[in-house]
């Protein structure tokens, strides 16, 4: 199974690009044909993933290597409701500011593992 991976540093700069563009209301907007991601009301919803699908295993190998401990692994089938792969389509957040997330897994577990031993070891 895939899942997209996104940093929380990535999240911040979206919205920190995004906190100054304020959308227009769409005024064709309905409740029968609108689209959830917009409104008669001025807001948008963008994505923010990193819209690189990522092995469920490989998030695991790379927490193990950044906490230097092997998981004890109990592999199940797919469990209903399951889906094999998810990603973000951020191209609209893209045209808008500029911005993708582009943190990889590996990098963004170990900075996150090298950020909480710091903060939990104060």
């Amino acid at each position: 199974m895939k899942r997209d991976f996104t940093y929380i540093d990535d999240i911040v700069e979206a919205i920190i690009r995004l906190q100054d563009v304020i959308p227009d209301p769409n005024s064709d907007w309905t409740v029968e044909t609108g689209s959830p991601a917009t409104s008669s009301a001025p807001y948008r919803v963008y994505n923010i993933g990193n819209s690189s699908p990522v092995e469920l295993m490989d998030y695991i190998t790379a927490l193990e290597e950044a906490i230097g401990v092997k998981a004890e692994k109990n592999m199940m089938p797919m469990q209903p409701g399951d889906v094999l792969e998810t990603s973000a389509e951020t191209q609209p957040l893209y045209d808008l500011v500029g911005f993708r997330p582009q943190t990889s897994v590996k990098d963004g577990v170990k900075n996150f593992v090298d950020w909480y031993r710091a903060f939990y070891t104060k």
